[in-house]
């Protein structure tokens, strides 16, 4: 008879599962939403062999629906992406806020960037979610806006819990 498995009361999130170490940036020189969606592009293209331009559009059609700026300095831009397998996320800390139309007017410079399957839904929505509540816990944007090293960032995104 096999040993029972234990049974463990932590749960990782979501977002730990999509967003690997290698993809939490310092980006010290964009400047603009176009400049990080060309940087994710060339991320992803590089990790995922979809073409960069294909993914800017997908970011960039979303963000036309509306912004993906939420306020206090976070952006969530995200989008569908054809041939994408499973959904992916990559981190950006920018060193100058960018103007992303976000509702308190403030300008942003910690950017998580969503991708998923074209066809995905629910977990589209629930990542998303989990991402909402990652970005309301203030204690944890001061934090992130404190931290100085990609693997200190991807360590807070590993260790929430929601």
């Amino acid at each position: 008879m096999p040993p029972l498995r234990r049974r463990t009361t932590q749960t990782v999130s979501l977002i730990s599962k999509i967003l690997p170490a290698s993809n939490v940036l310092l980006d010290s020189d964009s400047a603009s939403k176009k400049r990080v969606f060309e940087k994710a592009g060339i991320l992803f293209e590089n990790q995922l062999q979809i073409a960069r331009s294909e993914i800017y559009d997908s970011l960039f059609a979303r963000e036309r629906l509306g912004s993906t700026g939420l306020g206090h300095g976070v952006a969530i831009p995200h989008g569908r992406v054809k041939g994408l397998r499973t959904a992916v996320g990559a981190f950006f800390k920018t060193a100058h806020p960018i103007a992303f139309d976000a509702p308190d007017g403030q300008p942003v410079n910690l950017i998580f960037i969503l991708l998923v399957p074209e066809r995905a839904t629910d977990l589209h929505l629930q990542l998303l979610g989990e991402l909402a509540q990652i970005f309301s816990d203030k204690a944890l944007r001061e934090q992130l806006q404190e931290a100085d090293d990609p693997a200190a960032l991807h360590q807070m995104f590993a260790d929430w819990k929601g």
